[in-house]
């Protein structure tokens, strides 16, 4: 049986722990055993001995410790099977027909550290902590023997299985080819596809400028949904060729150009041509990556949105997004009326949008609420 070191937190430190928060950082504990090691099992107390749960261990991260369970259950073959079979359940429950989707989300399914996606017939999984991935063999039999897929693709690591050809799923009756092992995240950005329906009505006639488009599906949307032109821009090349095969696949490279470029200076560049656009959308990657620099981070997310709206005739959208969670919504929205005050634009917000249902909010993490997305109307 796994040894399972006992520690304890400093006075005062379990209130957070208790609330829901199933995160522990060195500095709240008294101490380890020296001989522990990154992935290791230990069962938590408070100061005055009392037991709180069980998580693994990692000394060598300023996040110290994650917790698994708030009781002492073996972690073993069964705790996995158990916990990704819930997973399954609740997204049976609410994706109806969806053949992508994510299966497990980290902490709020119980199991942090651990992504596992579905597309079809196919899974790829992210170890994305040494206590995960010192649990790979487990993970990987209960997946297999949970979702019977035909292929698992484990990221930022080797093929757990010979790979057998690129899986395609449909997204909004798009054909979309994923490439595990290459694209971003697992292959695509599942957290955006119960927002995409959002711009069916707005498309239709537009000239769409897709910034941050990564493989393209904002922008093939919109073209299905009646868009007469879009222009996709990222400085990615390899997802640039992806979004332009998209196109060619669906039939719409009549109406759909992709480019790399970098979109801070194409904004200026169209802004400098005095050039305009019915729909605009920015979906970047996460602008902040600690609490420290969010002051940074919102001058990024300005300078995009106010050139932006400097681009919209009067009447046109901006689809505006952020997955950086440590920006609350409610920071994300005021910087929006700055950047439009700045502009002297009356915008206002028609719709907003979140991560999708396979991407569940735990209450007591409030870090796992990570994605904004808001329709905004220039008047």
């Amino acid at each position: 049986m796994e040894p399972i070191h006992a520690i304890r937190l400093k006075p005062g430190e379990q209130d957070r722990l208790l609330a829901g928060h199933p995160w522990i950082f060195q500095n709240e504990l008294e101490g380890w055993p020296p001989d522990a090691a990154p992935g290791d099992l230990v069962d938590l107390h408070d100061s005055q001995g009392h037991f709180l749960g069980r998580g693994y261990l990692n000394p060598r991260t300023t996040l110290a410790v994650r917790v698994l369970a708030r009781g002492r259950v073996p972690v073993d073959q069964e705790f996995f099977l158990a916990r990704i079979r819930q997973a399954m359940a609740l997204r049976e429950r609410f994706m109806g027909g969806r053949v992508a989707y994510r299966v497990v989300h980290g902490e709020a399914d119980g199991l942090p550290g651990l992504v596992v996606d579905r597309y079809d017939d196919a899974v790829a999984i992210q170890l994305l902590t040494a206590g995960m991935d010192r649990r790979r063999e487990l993970i990987l039999t209960a997946v297999e023997e949970v979702l019977r897929p035909r292929t698992i693709v484990a990221r930022n690591d080797s093929p757990m299985r010979e790979r057998e050809g690129l899986p395609t799923v449909t997204i909004y009756g798009l054909d979309v080819v994923v490439d595990l092992l290459e694209g971003q995240k697992t292959g695509l950005f599942l957290d955006q596809i119960d927002n995409y329906p959002l711009i069916e009505r707005m498309a239709g006639g537009a000239e769409v400028l897709d910034c941050f488009c990564y493989v393209g599906l904002w922008g093939l949307l919109a073209a299905r949904s009646g868009a007469t032109r879009v222009t996709g821009i990222d400085q990615s090349p390899a997802a640039i060729k992806q979004a332009t095969a998209l196109a060619e696949r669906n039939g719409l490279t009549d109406r759909c150009t992709f480019r790399v470029g970098n979109v801070f200076d194409e904004l200026r560049e169209h802004d400098r041509r005095r050039e305009a656009f019915d729909l605009v959308i920015l979906d970047p990657p996460a602008f902040v990556k600690a609490h420290n620099r969010i002051p940074e981070a919102l001058a990024g997310y300005k300078e995009i949105n106010l050139r932006a709206m400097r681009l919209l005739r009067p009447g046109a959208f901006l689809v505006t997004c952020s997955c950086s969670y440590h920006l609350s919504a409610e920071l994300f929205r005021r910087m929006l009326w700055d950047a439009a005050r700045d502009v002297r634009r009356t915008v206002r917000l028609v719709a907003r949008g979140q991560q999708g249902r396979d991407h569940p909010i735990l209450l007591g993490l409030t870090e796992s609420e990570y994605l904004k997305c808001c329709v905004l109307q220039v008047l």
